[in-house]
């Protein structure tokens, strides 16, 4: 049983393969996309381990730049912006704004937290029908760590006013699971690809396939 739904949203929530375009179109390998985020990711989880911030699209730049270089491209402000802006144009995953519409008519309160800003966002959730049903779309620039630090997750605690215990993380990275569980929030792990679960991270307590399926647990949880 939960009041509050938490949501990550790259991955989770939104579709990045388009990404791969701007990519691309700036003179990089589609593939290129796995690697930039993966090193995004690392950057980020290390300044927060050593109790530091860095914002998102700044460090998601500075790390493209640098793959431009590497390929023997001129980065500018242009190319960089370019490509970033595919971030506002992002699809849901087709079971999202299903899934989460029956998650909401009952009863559960559902936000988002991301590590990038929440503002970014803001268009594609409009374009994919599911703002109406966010009570409220969080990032970790208040509390200025980058999941998976307790502090990003006890923050959508007290924005929302409960319990962490009375909170559930959804998620697709196995890593955000791990970190939502420390910080002492119940967790669901959303497997679209049917990728086993590492067992070095503690394990969820919800296992679905999509959203749709996360709809049918929790209304069952909630008779």
């Amino acid at each position: 049983m939960i009041d509050v739904l938490v949501l990550d949203v790259n991955e989770t929530l939104t579709d990045m393969e388009p990404l791969r375009d701007g990519f691309e179109a700036a003179g990089l390998p589609r593939a290129t996309l796995d690697i930039w985020f993966a090193e995004m990711l690392r950057d980020g989880f290390a300044l927060a381990t050593v109790g530091e911030y860095v914002v998102f699209r700044d460090l998601a730049a500075e790390l493209l730049e640098a793959k431009l270089v590497v390929a023997g491209i001129e980065p500018s402000e242009e190319t960089v912006t370019t490509v970033l802006s595919g971030f506002t144009r992002l699809p849901l995953h087709p079971d999202v704004e299903p899934g989460l519409r029956r998650i909401h008519e009952a009863g559960i309160r559902i936000v988002t937290l991301t590590n990038g800003a929440a503002a970014m966002s803001e268009n594609v959730f409009r374009n994919g029908g599911i703002l109406p049903l966010l009570e409220h779309r969080l990032d970790v620039s208040v509390p200025r760590r980058w999941k998976p630090h307790a502090d990003a997750y006890r923050y959508a605690a007290e924005v929302c006013g409960v319990p962490v215990e009375r909170m559930a993380l959804a998620a697709v990275h196995p890593w955000d699971i791990d970190g939502a569980h420390r910080a002492g929030l119940q967790t669901c792990y959303i497997d679209r690809r049917g990728t086993p679960y590492p067992k070095t991270f503690s394990a969820p307590d919800v296992s679905a396939p999509d959203f749709r399926a996360l709809a049918d647990i929790l209304q069952e949880n909630a008779k």
